[in-house]
């Protein structure tokens, strides 16, 4: 890695939070940087530059917005890609035509961190929350721990660290898997699998297939965290070289377990044949969530014999309990009137919303909408059927939503709104009664409306709240 940084000029395409990372990573270790991006110059950092030097700049990088010298990309001795930048870009083309080695962000900052320990973590849904529980159990374990990747720090920033921790907890995408090549986690996890981002992938086996990056440097030692009860996961595991340890929230007799009961009060989770704790005792909606508490106690609990002791699981145990649910996750941002507003804007493809609707206990007035992913919205249905009170489609695929869900008849009232998002919401309050639910969980993405799925879930928050 430091003679393909050094022997060239590296090429770092796409300046979003991975990319400045990358290039402050690669200057910093001798590296002559060119840094671009199809997209203009951030308007805050452009309003910046008048008061003090570009940082990048003032370490010797060459940046470029508004496009890209290919040219100078085809002759670089090394191309780090930044995730949001698709493998059809033309400078990723470019760059691969003419031979340029392409890696991932992820990919240079682990060439960095040989001694910080790394579980990570992919799956369709539910990896930001389990990721995040990961890390407030290893630091509730008093464990130096931090959380990366797909989730708030990028792992070059990390790398950048003085002293880096001991442990992180790294969420990574498929769009970081597909050039990332020297992974090998301490423990890796699944969530689950399920389509998605079929709009920018050709097909769904394609995107299955950078998922299976997580296990490219499998070897007998190898420590894994799957979902036995997700068929796909199963399948694309099972030959998996290394240690099995799965989960399941359906009675199945695996490493952590869900014992349900018809009466609550004696629903617990398991972890390697031991009760861990009450299902009450976890402070998150549905069972999904439930998955996930047993995916990250469990990866915690594989990562290291110390984290098995009596003691450990009694740290582990008090950390779930004081968990809180992530904002745009199911995140209960209001109770008013009796009218509990839950705001899942997170949820952008079909199978975290129909997990988000199943873990509804009250009737639920649903909100569903954005930009289409390419996915039918039909397997909503029958969720829909069991716990909507309403349903409100909005925004560019309200109609693709309407025709999918025609299956449902006259069985839950729908109403399609061409509207503004304010309107949909001020619909929604106009529906609920005392004892309802809002739910805003979209199973598109927000690009028609918004720049992105927190703005779209602070604006619904704001909303419930009253405060807009």
């Amino acid at each position: 890695m430091r003679e393909r940084l050094t022997r060239g000029e590296v090429a770092v395409i796409g300046l979003a939070r991975s990319g400045l990372a990358a290039a402050t990573l690669a200057a910093r270790e001798g590296a002559k940087v060119y840094a671009s991006d199809a997209a203009p110059r951030p308007a805050q950092e452009t309003a910046s530059l008048p008061g003090g030097p570009d940082p990048l700049a003032a370490m010797g990088v060459e940046v470029q917005y508004d496009g890209h010298d290919l040219d100078r990309i085809a002759h670089a001795s090394l191309a780090i890609v930044s995730p949001g930048v698709p493998p059809s870009a033309p400078a990723v083309v470019t760059a691969r035509d003419a031979g340029v080695p392409v890696i991932s962000e992820v990919e240079l900052a682990l060439w960095f961190l040989r001694a910080t320990r790394i579980i990570a973590i992919t799956g369709t849904n539910g990896k930001t929350t389990v990721t995040a529980l990961i890390t407030h159990l290893l630091q509730g374990l008093g464990a130096d721990a931090i959380a990366a990747g797909n989730i708030g720090m990028a792992l070059s920033d990390v790398a950048l660290m003085h002293t880096p921790p001991t442990w992180v907890a790294l969420e990574i995408s498929s769009f970081q898997l597909h050039d990332t090549l020297s992974l090998k986690p301490v423990v890796g996890v699944l969530t689950n699998l399920a389509p998605d981002h079929l709009d920018r992938y050709e097909s769904l086996e394609d995107y299955y297939c950078d998922k299976d990056r997580l296990f490219a440097n499998a070897d007998p030692t190898s420590l894994w965290v799957t979902n036995a009860d997700d068929v796909e996961v199963l399948r694309r595991t099972s030959r998996v070289k290394g240690v099995h340890n799965r989960f399941s929230v359906n009675g199945l007799q695996v490493a952590a377990m869900f014992d349900r009961d018809r009466d609550r009060d004696h629903e617990h989770v398991r972890v390697f044949d031991d009760p861990l704790m009450s299902r009450l005792e976890i402070p998150l909606i549905g069972d999904h969530n439930v998955a996930n508490v047993l995916a990250a106690t469990l990866a915690v609990a594989s990562a290291d014999e110390a984290f098995r002791s009596e003691g450990a699981r009694e740290q582990i145990r008090m950390a779930v309990r004081s968990f809180q649910a992530l904002p745009n996750r199911l995140e209960v941002v209001a109770d008013n009137g009796g009218v509990l507003w839950i705001n899942d804007s997170k949820a952008t493809n079909v199978a975290s919303t129909r997990v988000a609707i199943e873990g509804m206990t009250r009737p639920a007035i649903i909100l569903l909408g954005g930009k289409h992913k390419g996915e039918s919205y039909a397997g909503l249905a029958a969720a829909i059927a069991k716990h909507a009170k309403h349903v409100i489609a909005y925004g560019e695929a309200a109609k693709r939503i309407e025709a999918d869900l025609a299956v449902l008849g006259s069985t839950v009232p729908f109403e399609r709104l061409e509207s503004s998002f304010s309107e949909v919401v001020g619909r929604a309050r106009a529906l609920a009664a005392s004892g309802d639910a809002v739910l805003l969980s979209p199973a598109c993405s927000s690009f028609d409306m918004f720049n992105n799925y927190e703005e779209r879930g602070a604006s619904f928050r704001r909303m419930a709240q009253g405060r807009e």
